[in-house]
């Protein structure tokens, strides 16, 4: 039989409430992961689960109970709440009845796998994280060998990267670090530097986007910082022909990879 959840007072309702903040994470090194999608493929990527929180009456299809039951015998804490509770703890305008409690992954340099065809994504301090979960989207979608993520604003386990990543965030390698350590790191493995800018005077679809390759982008405010930009081994543009001088960096994002994807032969 379940254990139930019916006060908001409850030691597990608080602990997901405050894991919504980036120093109850940093202390605790776990996060939140909200949705059935999301939870899916965090179980497939074999992300260690700490505590699954269920609420049947939010569900809104049939197959989370296959998935809550395969949770719960790898081993993992199930728990069942009341309509309410579920409402107060979900970080969603509309729950759909599943929330993980999880472990933080490995997010360092030595995961990545530098092959001839690599193409990474640097992202440095962005700042917004529904962007930064959509780059992470763009990036599964374009087939990118993984995300390095420098000099954070805003973490990679904040629940609206999760949320906007919509799970894949799981499905390849995201590192969090600093931009030297990063820089040090792709001049090791032979890692080209594409820095996008819209001050270069080469256009993305002239320039040579075949791996190993990272492009890198930074904020809408204030672009990439200097160090990014005097090591770069080549800066690109995206052509503006409007009155706006930037694009939103997920949107630029997405350009960059696919034109990369383009020129491998997709």
């Amino acid at each position: 039989m379940h254990a139930g959840i019916t006060s908001k007072q409850n030691p597990l309702v608080k602990q997901v409430v405050a894991l919504r903040e980036r120093r109850e994470r940093d202390s605790s090194s776990l996060f939140l992961i909200e949705g059935y999608r999301e939870c899916i493929r965090a179980r497939a990527a074999a992300v260690g689960l700490h505590t699954l929180l269920v609420s049947p009456e939010w569900f809104l299809g049939s197959n989370e109970n296959a998935l809550i039951q395969e949770i719960e015998s790898s081993g993992v804490k199930v728990v069942f709440c009341s309509k309410e509770i579920f409402a107060k703890i979900s970080y969603r305008d509309r729950p759909d009845g599943l929330l993980a409690i999880a472990h933080k992954m490995d997010t360092s340099l030595d995961v990545l796998q530098v092959t001839s065809s690599s193409c990474f994504l640097v992202a440095e301090a962005i700042e917004k994280p529904g962007n930064l979960g959509t780059m992470l989207r763009s990036a599964d979608a374009a087939g990118a060998s993984g995300v390095i993520v420098c000099d954070r604003c805003t973490d990679i386990y904040n629940p609206n990267v999760v949320r906007a990543s919509t799970g894949t965030l799981f499905s390849l390698p995201v590192i969090e670090t600093g931009t030297e350590e990063a820089l040090l790191w792709l001049k090791m493995h032979g890692v080209s530097v594409v820095a996008a800018t819209p001050h270069a005077d080469v256009l993305f679809t002239e320039a040579s986007l075949r791996g190993p390759i990272a492009i890198v982008v930074g904020t809408e405010q204030y672009g990439l910082s200097k160090a990014w930009m005097d090591r770069a081994d080549i800066q690109v543009r995206i052509p503006m022909c409007g009155i706006a001088d930037s694009l939103n960096v997920a949107t630029a994002t997405s350009l960059l990879l696919y034109e990369a994807l383009r020129q491998r032969g997709f």
